[in-house]
């Protein structure tokens, strides 16, 4: 990952503009208290000194950070400064041709080289010639270098060598134990000066050392050993660390232990049923005791005789059970008769939708509203009811078989007014129509926008439903555009439209608590318009 990829959510969690610590971050320069005196004797060996010079540390010890201070600190006027790397360029032969082209020598050998330096110290400038990744040098290529920088007595290069200290090993073979080079090695930084990095680092990204704790600056020196590369990577996995946790502490209420609620639902119905079972043995027996029917509200079960029973209006031998919330009971059916179990309750706990049930059992709620039937006139065969239509405030119930023929109840025992049920199908209102997304994925508005404009990153999402949800419920300035990521397409979601940065930082602080907690942070429209173009 480098500074100008960096991962989103990281950037977007912590505000930064880059990652802090990437490999290379331009324009970044950081030399404590130490790493100076060095700078300062690399330019005073070169001067004074014959001797090819050694600089040796680590992987990640600051080795070309320091090579890049030393060409930068360098008179450009009476310094040509030719970098080299050992990389992939090994040997002799490919070493000297990266030189000869720097020079313009036609000629890639250690005397032409040696003939055009003499050339350069006579109109007054020398030449640095720095090697960057020198361990990987053969043995050709090692005595090249140290042909060049023994040199002529008319002049010659002042060469540096920056690599591990492997490197040392095959320039002492070589040597025969003569001095020909010089070695310094670099030491890691100290408990301050890792502070000091990792400050600097984070002020270039926007952020400052506050992002960690005093502890969290110990831990990362002492798993770094002060070394540069280190720190890099074990500050970044700390954050990375820190991200994790502080969204993971959002999430957590909701995330203990919880009975689900279709669980509770299907507790609640076997508790029911329980209940029911406790009231239908004294329930049977009463109504073999007694010949009295329900009243005319009550909805009657069948007998499954194929024969409707006469109804009477003041039967009590039949014991009830009444739901919460119903103000009207209905009968249990009589041993020995195959009834219809209603299944509303346990289907709508188990999480059982419209179309799992063919009948309006199927919908049944866990606590049945009241359902009244009109009796038909007197001498009329009774018909198959009309089914139950449900009021504005309650769910339809199961609609009853045919009953019998039944009296009124006397006005003296009439219950509270009810309401009749209509075999009129209820109106479902007109859904609205939802607002449409704007813009749609495409980027034709951030087409249109200044490069210059800052706009407000919401957040990214894999699914373009999510990103237009969030854009019609926010409405105003939200809008999103389409990027692929990693070979898979993300929807971006962004905010506003700003001059400049701190325009965009002062949107975000106004913005609701609910959009703020998905940490939101500015960026260019420039930046967006290079990934549509990628896109596309």
């Amino acid at each position: 990952m480098t500074s100008l990829h960096a991962d989103e959510a990281f950037l977007g969690h912590y505000q930064l503009n880059h990652d802090p610590f990437a490999a290379r971050v331009p324009g970044f320069k950081f030399f404590p208290a130490q790493r100076k005196p060095v700078l300062g004797q690399l330019h005073h060996l070169a001067r004074y000194s014959q001797l090819l010079l050694v600089v040796t540390g680590p992987n990640g010890s600051g080795k070309t950070l320091l090579r890049q201070a030393l060409v930068a600190s360098t008179n450009k006027q009476s310094v040509q400064s030719v970098v080299v790397s050992a990389r992939g360029a090994s040997d002799a032969a490919s070493v000297l041709t990266q030189v000869a082209q720097s020079l313009n020598v036609a000629k890639a050998d250690v005397q032409d080289i040696l003939e055009q330096v003499v050339q350069l110290a006579l109109t007054g400038q020398e030449v640095y010639l720095l090697v960057d990744d020198a361990e990987q040098l053969d043995e050709s290529a090692l005595q090249a270098l140290l042909a060049l920088a023994a040199g002529t007595p008319e002049g010659r290069p002042h060469v540096f060598l920056f690599g591990e200290s492997s490197l040392i090993d095959g320039l002492e073979q070589i040597s025969a134990e003569q001095e020909h080079f010089h070695v310094i090695e670099l030491q890691p930084y100290s408990a301050d000066e890792t502070r000091e990095y990792l400050s600097q680092r984070l002020e270039g990204a926007g952020r400052g050392i506050e992002v960690f704790n005093s502890q969290q600056i110990a831990d990362i020196h002492e798993n770094s050993e002060g070394w540069p590369g280190a720190i890099n990577q074990v500050a970044r996995d700390a954050m990375i660390e820190a991200m994790i946790a502080s969204r993971s502490a959002v999430k957590r209420p909701t995330m203990g232990f919880k009975m689900p609620k279709k669980h509770v639902l299907a507790l609640s119905a076997v508790v029911v049923v329980a209940v029911a079972a406790a009231w239908v043995l004294p329930g049977r027996n009463a109504d073999k005791a007694g010949n009295g029917a329900a009243p005319a509200e009550q909805a009657g079960l069948p007998l499954g005789q194929g024969q409707p029973s006469a109804a009477k209006s003041n039967n009590e031998g039949n014991p009830a059970i009444e739901f919460a919330g119903s103000s009207q009971p209905m009968p249990l059916p009589l041993v020995g008769q195959s009834q219809p179990v209603m299944r509303g309750p346990l289907a709508e706990a188990a999480g059982m939708g419209d179309g799992d049930e063919a009948g309006p059992a199927g919908q049944t709620a866990l606590q049945p509203p009241t359902v009244t039937t009109v009796a038909p006139p007197a001498g009329v065969a009774a018909g198959p009811a009309p089914t139950p239509v449900p009021t504005p405030a309650a769910k339809p119930a199961p609609a009853p078989a045919p009953v019998a023929a039944a009296k009124p109840v006397a006005p003296a025992a009439k219950p509270a007014p009810v309401q009749v049920a209509t075999a009129k199908p209820a109106v479902k209102p007109a859904e609205k129509p939802a607002a449409a997304a704007k813009p749609a994925a495409g980027g034709s508005w951030y087409a249109g926008q200044a490069p210059g404009n800052y706009v407000v990153q919401i957040l990214g999402t894999s699914s373009e439903t999510t990103a237009q949800s969030i854009v019609r419920e926010q409405g105003g300035d939200y809008r999103y555009f389409k990027k692929n990521l990693q070979g898979k397409p993300l929807y971006v979601v962004t905010y506003g439209n700003f001059a400049n940065r701190a325009a965009a930082l002062a949107a975000i602080k106004a913005l609701p608590a609910k959009v703020q907690a998905g940490k939101p942070w500015p960026r260019t429209v420039a930046s967006i318009q290079q990934e549509l173009s990628a896109t596309r």
